[in-house]
């Protein structure tokens, strides 16, 4: 299994052989206005060739927020690769955009030998999510094969029994955790961060930590240092991988 960050949630996965990308946002710097300030978002631009980033094999969104799923994503990807999203929602926003392998993902499904399991979430806390509904509805993913270790990526989620019960149930090799913690403007974060990570760890201490979901957004306040000294604080540095963009993490 190799684990490719590009950038802020976005991954190419290489597993079982087919290509994955997770939550494309491949979008120019500053292409798209801020979620909390005047800065325009990303912050940072793709350091991984775009091309590298157009064949997938299956393209998963968690949610169709617009760093999760961006217009230039919508614009440049095949039409006819299977995307797996979390909902009828999501899945007519992005069959509108002309795709025509989109699949919900209510139940395990599987490509090619490689099964994709959906898992729940929460993007805020419930004072948050009742203040502010837009933020809408997340999944989570597992991901399996028979001859690579499992993943789990939590997706855009504070620390939850969603999250607890996905750890149990499935018992991951490797947990990407999204760690920025964004905050937006007089509410709770919606994100986890870098205190989560040691809890996560408590649940799966067996398991490879990668953190992502930092530096990219200006609604996220941890950055890539502070989840490094919170691992090292905690004794847990060789479980926690702290990806920079462009990174590839070979499991």
């Amino acid at each position: 299994m190799k684990i490719t960050q590009v950038r802020n949630a976005t991954l190419l996965l290489e597993v079982g052989g087919i290509r994955i990308l997770v939550d494309p946002m491949l979008g120019a710097k500053a292409s798209q206005p801020g979620f909390a300030s005047e800065r325009r978002n990303p912050l940072v631009d793709l350091v991984v060739p775009l091309a590298d980033l157009l064949e997938p094999d299956v393209v998963v969104v968690t949610h169709t927020h617009s760093d999760h799923w961006d217009a230039a994503a919508a614009a440049l990807l095949p039409r006819d690769v299977a995307v797996l999203v979390q909902h009828d929602e999501d899945a007519v926003k992005v069959a509108e955009a002309g795709f025509t392998g989109v699949i919900v993902l209510d139940e395990p499904t599987t490509v090619r030998g490689v099964t994709f399991t959906r898992t729940g979430g929460q993007h805020g806390s419930d004072a948050t999510l009742a203040a502010a509904p837009r933020l809408g509805e997340v999944m989570g993913v597992v991901i399996a094969h028979s001859a690579e270790p499992t993943l789990y990526v939590a997706g855009d989620t504070v620390y939850h029994p969603a999250v607890e019960a996905a750890l149990d149930a499935h018992s991951p090799d490797v947990v990407v955790l999204n760690t920025g913690e964004a905050v937006l403007p007089g509410l709770d974060p919606i994100l986890m961060g870098a205190e989560d990570v040691v809890r996560v760890h408590g649940l799966a201490p067996d398991a490879r930590i990668v953190a992502v979901h930092m530096e990219s957004l200006d609604h996220c306040t941890v950055t890539r240092a502070d989840v490094r000294a919170v691992a090292a604080a905690h004794g847990i540095s060789a479980s926690v991988l702290v990806p920079e963009d462009g990174d590839t993490l070979t499991v």
